[in-house]
């Protein structure tokens, strides 16, 4: 997120005003479609900067284990078998994060709120619209930190 902010404001942002600036110059601006589309592109820009700066502010990066390894937290990589024998492996991950992995679910999502605080070979369900869905807790583990 970082990283997007800092392109954002630095790179993006000052072109795409450099642009807008061009397009004024040339004058009538009620139908210069450049300057119409540089000035709406600035406001997603712009929107987007004050999203991740909020979103940001109150971030805590969490990069150590929980102290009970044995069971689910945030950042957890859960490996659930269904009674099919089926099985899936997801990391629970914040609600900013879960596209940037495979198998990534955001905290707030049913399944991970089902999973919280679970331990290995427990079992449970998860309401999907097709019925409730029952696994079984495989395995846990947590990454190793981040130096």
């Amino acid at each position: 997120m970082r990283a997007e902010l800092d392109r954002l404001w630095r790179e993006e942002r000052p072109r795409v005003t450099q642009a807008v600036a061009a397009a004024a110059a040339q004058g009538d601006r009620s139908e210069n479609a450049e300057y119409t589309y540089g000035k709406r592109r600035l406001r997603e820009i712009d929107a987007r900067v004050r999203h991740l700066r909020k979103r940001l502010e109150g971030m805590v990066v969490v990069n150590q284990p929980p102290s009970d390894p044995r069971r689910v937290f945030f950042g957890a990589r859960v490996t659930l078998a269904t009674p099919a024998g089926e099985t899936r492996v997801y990391r629970i991950v914040g609600p900013d994060e879960f596209d940037q992995e495979p198998g990534g679910i955001s905290m707030d999502a049913p399944l991970a709120r089902a999973l919280l605080g679970k331990a290995r070979d427990e079992e449970g369900s998860v309401p999907l619209a097709t019925g409730n869905q029952p696994y079984v807790i495989a395995a846990i583990h947590y990454p190793p930190p981040e130096p």
